[in-house]
């Protein structure tokens, strides 16, 4: 159980590298700003915030406009509630060291240590997993932006729905093939910890800055230069621009019959297949809330 907690806050952390990896399409013009004020064509207001998938205090300790925002509204939507499941986790056959060279697997080892991982679990996580895992931080603490988020809202008694199920959610990435995975696990081993603490660094400071122009170039800087351009495309595709409509989708419905606090990874919102612009499509008026 123990190594299952753990596995599990590192894949919340980690989804920022999945989730905020950018995308080629160009932010709208005056789209600045993480906190979004969503007024649907019936008149509810809702809200939608793009969120970075961390439990660092800088992007945990957020503004007061953001709890007042979820505060005023009547139910809180994220993109995932936490599975119940461990196995959604591990690989159904295989196992890494008979993936990897004896090399590549000391370095998945002392990885694992790094973020408190069991070694059998390494060695039967799903590689695409263990690679968000292994490319940030140690984990602080258990409560990411998202999940403080979430307890937020539960100490408000708001209900709390999720925009994706799990099956849905870890289709996206497991539908890469294992070698596929193995590219992308491979692409961080290569990494020091000197430039994947001076990548979160920037990221950090990049999300904190609210500019979403900025966001989407970092990334596609420090993870699409790593892979090869087909694959990257097909990330792209999967990850954003996929999830991106079904996420619209299914924000309209919830915000149609009352107001909803959305929370998101920030990459989900610029661009002319974002969200903002999904939902600008469909006669919301979208501003951000300074």
């Amino acid at each position: 159980m123990r190594a299952s907690v753990h596995a599990f806050t590192g894949l919340v952390r980690g989804l920022f590298f999945v989730l905020l990896l950018g995308f080629m399409a160009a932010a709208q013009a005056g789209d600045k700003g993480l906190l979004w004020k969503l007024q649907a064509p019936q008149g509810k207001t809702s809200y939608l915030f793009g969120t970075m998938h961390s439990d660092d205090r800088r992007v945990t300790d957020f503004p007061p406009a953001v709890m007042q925002a979820l505060f005023d509204s009547e139910m809180f939507l994220m993109e995932l509630q936490p599975p119940q499941d461990p196995s959604v986790y591990l690989m159904k056959e295989g196992r890494l060291d008979h993936m990897l060279t004896e090399q590549e697997f000391v370095k998945v080892i002392k990885l694992a240590d790094f973020h408190s991982m069991h070694t059998d679990i390494a060695t039967t996580m799903k590689p695409w997993l263990l690679a968000v895992i292994f490319d940030l931080p140690k984990p602080q603490s258990p409560y990411t932006l998202d999940a403080a988020l979430m307890s937020l809202a539960q100490s408000r008694s708001k209900p709390i729905r999720a925009l994706e199920t799990v099956e849905e959610h870890f289709t996206v990435l497991d539908s890469f093939s294992i070698e596929e995975q193995l590219v992308m696990l491979r692409s961080v081993l290569k990494r020091t910890q000197e430039e994947r603490e001076r990548n979160f660094e920037e990221l950090v400071k990049t999300y904190l800055a609210g500019d979403l122009d900025r966001i989407i170039e970092v990334n596609a800087r420090q993870s699409g230069e790593l892979l090869p351009p087909e694959l990257w495309a097909r990330i792209l595709e999967k990850l954003l621009d996929e999830r991106n409509v079904r996420m619209a989708e299914r924000i309209q419905q919830q915000a149609a019959e009352r107001s909803v606090f959305v929370a998101v990874g920030a990459a989900h919102l610029p661009g002319e297949g974002g969200l903002l612009a999904r939902l600008r499509d469909a006669g919301y008026q979208v501003t951000p809330v300074k």
